[in-house]
């Protein structure tokens, strides 16, 4: 294929992990359960919330959500890269803006979600007595919808910059998605408005959510050493637990990505690192929640038994007609 300078290109070729032959079907295997097991996980949770009215409360509210972000955006990076290496190919066409414009759009929503449901649990045990009255239905359901708006026109101003960009003849994305900082290395036209949007962004938009977070936990700990018994010093902190845990796992992995790949210039060692955020942190998220959380695993059990109990009941039906 033939390319001249300032010609669009609608076709780029992802190198993936490792370009060694002998390592693809291990990785196929490898990220096909890893995938699996983020669908399944954060399904669990998502039914096991919607099932149980107990459950119905805020926190969980955002969790559900949280879930299905989580799915949506390992489904936007790991799928591709599982079927090119399937069909043993590395061609992505139109489909990497597409990619591109998912996975900021799935990377924001879950750095916004964290960050109300960290100024959920904020409240939940700074202000207790006014809870229910603050955190109500319609604030939830607002806190969702801007942070999905806040995701969508982000996204959509990132890919739309990268559209007006010119490729020359390097094609290739050191990287298993079309990542962003990685797309703009390759044009051959002007990217310093692309940069200058891009880093802005990531300052506002991921930088302020991170100083809420902070400053949600600094009086939530302030909060929780004002509290006189070790046994309720105890149940403030497990409500936050397991925020903090993943929290602590998506930016640590987030940061350390783009820390390091700026400070070695190495990009398959960040295509390596993203692995841990785009991947690792989705999947862990409900082994996170439901291990350390009481309710969501008494609501998981209640389901198991239902759908247990609504089998038994099924074929004892066909068992009947049967003999009949």
């Amino acid at each position: 294929m033939e390319l001249e300078n300032d010609t669009r290109i609608s076709e780029f070729l992802l190198l993936g992990l490792s370009e060694e032959a002998d390592l693809q079907p291990f990785l196929f295997v490898l990220f096909l359960s890893m995938y699996l097991i983020t669908v399944l996980g954060n399904q669990l949770i998502i039914l096991a919330i919607s099932s149980d009215s107990h459950l119905h409360t805020p926190m969980y509210f955002f969790l559900a959500n949280l879930s299905f972000v989580d799915i949506c955006l390992t489904s936007t990076s790991i799928i591709k890269m599982l079927w090119n290496i399937q069909t043993q190919s590395q061609v992505i066409t139109e489909g990497c803006i597409m990619q591109m414009y998912f996975f900021i759009l799935f990377v924001g929503l879950d750095n916004f979600l964290l960050t109300v449901m960290a100024y959920d649990r904020f409240v939940a045990i700074c202000h207790p007595l006014h809870y229910t009255v603050i955190m109500n239905p319609q604030l939830c359901r607002l806190l969702v919808l801007v942070s999905w708006i806040i995701s969508i026109l982000h996204s959509l101003l990132e890919s739309l910059m990268v559209l007006r960009l010119s490729f020359c003849t390097v094609l290739e994305i050191p990287h298993f998605f079309c990542e962003l900082n990685q797309v703009i290395q390759l044009a051959c036209s002007d990217t310093f408005l692309n940069n200058l949007v891009m880093y802005f962004a990531a300052i506002l938009l991921g930088g302020g959510p991170l100083a809420g977070i902070l400053y949600s936990y600094f009086k939530i700990v302030s909060s929780i050493y004002q509290i006189s018994s070790a046994k309720g010093k105890y149940k403030a902190f497990s409500t936050c637990a397991s925020h903090f845990s993943v929290v602590s796992l998506f930016y640590c992995s987030s940061l350390g990505v783009y820390l390091s790949s700026a400070a070695t210039q190495n990009s398959h060692s960040s295509a390596v690192a993203s692995v841990m955020y785009t991947v690792v942190t989705p999947m862990l998220n409900p082994f996170i929640y439901s291990l350390r959380n009481k309710d969501i695993k008494e609501a998981l059990n209640v389901l198991f038994r239902v759908r247990s109990l609504k089998g038994h009941f099924k074929r004892n039906t066909c068992d009947c007609s049967l003999n009949a």
